[in-house]
């Protein structure tokens, strides 16, 4: 593969993330918390998955997987919500290590407790 992390830190995420000589890319835009029929879980953890779902979803639409991801941001709508927040992404991408940002920012929609937006590369 030739995507690798670089320093990995063994929670889900790396220092860093080295792309040699990828064939395509994909840039997903902010992922929210909303289901096919328009439905937003009250609860973080669901929102979360829904997310990551929905990550996935576009992913699967560009030919790639989870594993291709090099670039996570996660927009969290309070602190509160970080150890959740690590305890899903690391479910989800278990040993996969992309680089990782998460940033407290005031959400677009307050029904909304968090966005993801991803970079892959294959």
């Amino acid at each position: 593969m030739p995507n690798r992390a670089i320093n990995p830190t063994g929670v889900s995420y790396a220092q860093a993330h080295l792309v040699e000589a990828p064939t395509r890319w994909l840039f997903v835009s902010g992922q929210i918390p909303v289901d096919e029929k328009d439905r937003v879980p009250a609860d973080f953890e669901k929102q979360c998955r829904l997310v990551w779902r929905n990550i996935e979803k576009q992913l699967l639409a560009g030919g790639m997987t989870l594993q291709d991801l090099v670039k996570v941001t996660v927009f969290l709508s309070d602190r509160q919500y970080r150890a959740a927040n690590y305890k899903v992404r690391h479910e989800v991408l278990g040993g996969h290590s992309p680089a990782l940002t998460i940033i407290i920012a005031g959400i677009y929609d307050e029904a909304w407790l968090l966005e993801i937006e991803a970079i892959a590369a294959a």
